[in-house]
């Protein structure tokens, strides 16, 4: 084992230069954005476009797509526009339409045709039914139909009179005279000798054997009545028939040659078999086509309650659902609200003149998903999941190739219609978007979203190079084109593209994602037009930027004010053993600051261990306890080769009162120990951030910008003395997009960044004294050998305690830590 610390190289200092963000002249060689060649451009994001293209491709099912990485407002219009660019040479998709279904009206039939036919065979139809609303009356006005039902009304009422006539006959044989009331009734009077009617008092002076024998012969003739009323219904009903048939025949000779011209125009043979029942249920129904007066409403208003037609002639309606005729591709839909009405269609209710909710196949609506077919729609997927009913809907949907539209109210007592249309067959791709975190938890928790959602396009947020800048100024002068902004002056763009990069925290990157951008620029316009300028410079993006810290830093300058008036005590200048400065980055919600924290180490001889005190305070979370664990294996890899390591030393982050997290501070912790250890002061003037390993390597950490920058206004508050700077690891050296007021104070020499990759190295330049070896005399490392020895050797002499629970000195304080709140970094 190598017992040696890792060789420091000479501690140096950044430049201004290097800590600069530089744009390269000849991305800026353009007066204005005028000038800016626009063109669409995804460039750094090939995985996603290819796992898009892979999915919009495949015709299977199950390669539908879940989008991570889009961020903004406009995330889903923003894909909207790019999947109609991957899906313009997809062919464009049919119509859709609804109509009755006359063997079984609680199933209304689906027809799927060519692009425009829904529409031509709705006005076909309702033309047809024009044309027989005039042609029909005036067909059954005509002499030749009327002349032919006369006949037969003549012709049945012979027949009718013969089987009255001997009805009169038979009884007169039996000695009464049949008289027609008025109202409808028949009557039978019996005769006196003379042929004459009797009167009631004449019938009831007969003896009673006379009178029992007109009654039998009454109750015969009532039987032959009830004959005759028969064979004259029959015969109504056969005249009836018969004349039914001749209207049927006749309006059949109309019809027939109107609807022959619709049928040319249609091959699909659902539609044709269709027409054909139209037929039939028109001959069936001819007295729809008679002229009638409407009758009046049954109350005031009730017309105004029943939205739709309120006649017969509803059953020759055709609802076309989807309407492709004005597209030229496939459709490509975001749905922003995909509740499930929304997104699978609804079945809808009016109330009826008599208050009744009804519905009909015209109240049948379609959804994102059947107005999609052939395309894709877009949904948010924290959007579908909040919806009652629509994911496992959706999946049952994807699954089937199917999809019904139904009546849905979750919140009805009791169904109020049956109506359910057939199922439609769609071939719609939807696009998920959403956060990655959510992607997982459905990957592993939902079984069936794995068979579906088969293709993830994951978006990165940065790209890097060259082909990144141009792209971002073209982007830029999208902005401005499609938003009527003022041009934007190249100086000004430069400002965006430094903010670009600071936001991504990395200056050779800028981001993909432009929302954060596009406010950035509306922001300066607005200083731009309150000035009265004609073009945005770049004093007015350095405006809109200031301003957005000024808005929301009054905690940060309130920190600052405790800082100066010595309420929080920190250090900026002389030296200190065992105290240090760290820095830490608050979010108080849309803003991040660097705040600088006093860390402090307390030694003393006993068995404990590294003792965390936020631990021990439960302010401390997984990621910073174990940043100090580390600290104990670097110990015990550089010092305790050949002795044990028996130390009790505290740690701790005065006056933090939060929670605190990350591991950004464990070098900050270690300087602080090694220095209580050796017994040599720490420059106060500087402050350290950067993780380390149990190697003494520095790592890089996150918000190295907001802390350089923390710091520096902090000691402008307090007082810069020209000897203030920051210890950060060299790695973070290409994430420094610094304020200009940062970069000026280095470039005058009043602030200094320290680039450092071993702890060794941030040793001198916070002690001034070499780092050197354990054997090395007068080296840091050679005196805190020296009094780990001498801690080891004073506790045997003094006995040793009983171990630690877990057996290494870092165990002090409860097995499981609690999980503060998210702190500062």
């Amino acid at each position: 084992m190598n017992d040696t610390p890792l060789p420091a190289g000479p501690p140096r200092e950044l430049t201004a230069d290097e800590a600069a963000f530089v744009v390269p002249a000849a991305d800026l060689a353009f007066g204005t954005t005028a000038d800016v060649a626009i063109a669409p451009d995804w460039t750094g994001q090939e995985r996603a476009l290819a796992a898009l293209e892979l999915g919009l491709g495949v015709p299977h099912a199950g390669f539908n797509i879940y989008v991570s990485g889009l961020g903004g407002t406009q995330r889903e219009q923003t894909l909207a526009a790019l999947i109609a660019e991957l899906t313009r040479t997809l062919p464009r998709p049919g119509d859709r339409v609804l109509v009755q279904n006359f063997q079984n009206r609680d199933r209304p039939r689906a027809f799927y045709l060519p692009a425009g036919q829904g529409r031509q065979l709705r006005r076909d139809v309702q033309e047809l039914v024009d044309d027989l609303k005039r042609l029909l009356p005036e067909t059954f006005r005509k002499e030749t139909f009327e002349e032919e039902k006369e006949q037969l009304s003549e012709r049945y009422g012979h027949e009718g009179e013969a089987i009255a006539r001997a009805l009169q006959q038979r009884a007169t044989e039996k000695g009464f005279l049949v008289q027609f009331h008025p109202q409808g009734g028949i009557f039978f009077i019996p005769l006196r000798k003379d042929g004459q009617p009797m009167e009631p008092e004449e019938f009831q002076k007969l003896s009673e054997a006379e009178q029992n024998e007109l009654r039998q012969k009454e109750r015969e003739l009532a039987r032959d009545l009830k004959t005759m009323l028969r064979r004259q219904q029959a015969l109504g009903r056969r005249l009836g028939r018969e004349v039914k048939e001749v209207e049927r025949r006749v309006a059949g000779e109309v019809i027939g040659p109107l609807m022959d011209e619709i049928t040319q125009r249609y091959q699909n043979p659902e539609v044709l078999q269709y027409l054909t029942d139209v037929r039939e249920h028109m001959l069936d129904n001819l007295d729809a086509f008679r002229e009638q007066q409407q009758p009046p409403p049954p109350f005031p208003f009730a017309g105004m309650l029943a939205a739709g037609p309120a006649d017969s002639f509803v059953d020759y309606e055709v609802n076309v659902l989807v309407d492709n005729s004005a597209i030229t591709a496939a459709p490509v839909i975001v749905e922003s609200s995909p509740a499930y009405k929304n997104l699978f269609g609804a079945v809808e209710r009016m109330v009826d003149p008599s208050g009744k909710l009804v519905t009909t196949f015209t109240r049948v609506k379609a959804g994102s998903l059947l107005r999609a077919h052939g395309g894709c729609v877009i949904l948010n997927v924290m959007d579908v999941l909040s919806e009652p009913l629509v994911w496992r809907s959706l999946k049952r949907c994807l699954r089937s190739g199917e999809l019904e539209i139904e009546a849905y109210d979750p919140f009805a007592l009791f169904a109020t219609t049956t109506l359910k249309p057939e199922p439609m067959r769609i071939s719609t791709r939807v696009v998920l978007t959403g956060p990655a975190e959510w992607f997982q938890i459905l990957y592993f928790l939902d079984e069936e979203f794995r068979e579906i959602f088969k293709i993830r396009a994951d978006f990165g947020f940065e790209v890097d190079g060259a082909p990144a800048r141009l792209a971002f100024i073209a982007h830029i002068a999208r902005i401005v084109r499609d938003e009527h902004l003022p041009e934007f002056r190249a100086t000004a763009v430069a400002r965006l593209l430094e903010f670009g990069a600071r936001s991504v925290n990395d200056r050779r990157k800028l981001p993909s994602q432009w929302d954060e951008l596009a406010d950035v620029m509306r922001e300066a316009t607005f200083w731009c037009r309150k000035q009265g300028a004609t073009e945005v410079d770049d004093a007015h993006v350095l405006r809109a930027l200031e301003q957005r810290v000024f808005r929301l830093n009054r905690v940060e300058e309130k920190l600052r004010e405790l800082i100066r008036d010595g309420v929080l005590l920190i250090n900026v200048d002389g030296r200190r053993v065992g105290q240090v400065n760290g820095l830490a980055v608050a979010n108080i919600g849309g803003y991040e600051f660097g705040r600088p924290s006093r860390v402090t180490v307390a030694v003393s001889m006993g068995a404990q261990g590294i003792i965390n005190v936020e631990r021990e305070a439960q302010l401390s979370g997984h990621t910073h306890d174990k940043g100090v664990f580390i600290l104990s294996g670097y110990l015990r890899r550089v010092y305790a080769q050949d002795f044990p390591l028996s130390l009790t030393a505290s740690i701790v982050f005065e006056q933090s009162y939060a929670g605190i997290d990350g591991d950004s501070a464990s070098s900050t912790e270690l300087y602080a120990l090694l220095s209580s250890l050796s017994g040599i002061p720490l420059r106060q003037d500087l402050a350290v951030t950067g993780s380390v390993n149990q190697w003494g390597e520095v790592q890089p950490i996150g918000g190295i910008n907001e802390k350089v920058e923390g710091f520096f206004a902090t000691c402008r508050a307090v007082g810069l003395t020209g000897q203030q700077g920051v210890v950060m690891p060299v790695q973070n050296i290409d994430g420094l997009v610094l304020r200009s007021e940062v970069v000026d104070a280095i470039r005058a020499n009043q602030f200094h960044l320290y680039p450092v990759r071993t702890i060794d190295e941030g040793l001198e330049v916070l002690t001034g004294v070499k780092a050197g070896a354990v054997g090395e005399t007068g080296t840091v490392h050679h005196l805190v050998a020296q009094r780990l020895r001498a801690l080891a050797e004073g506790l045997k002499q003094f006995g040793m305690p009983p171990p630690a629970a877990s057996g290494t000195p870092a165990a002090a304080g409860p097995a499981t830590p609690p999980s503060p709140p998210t702190p500062p970094k």
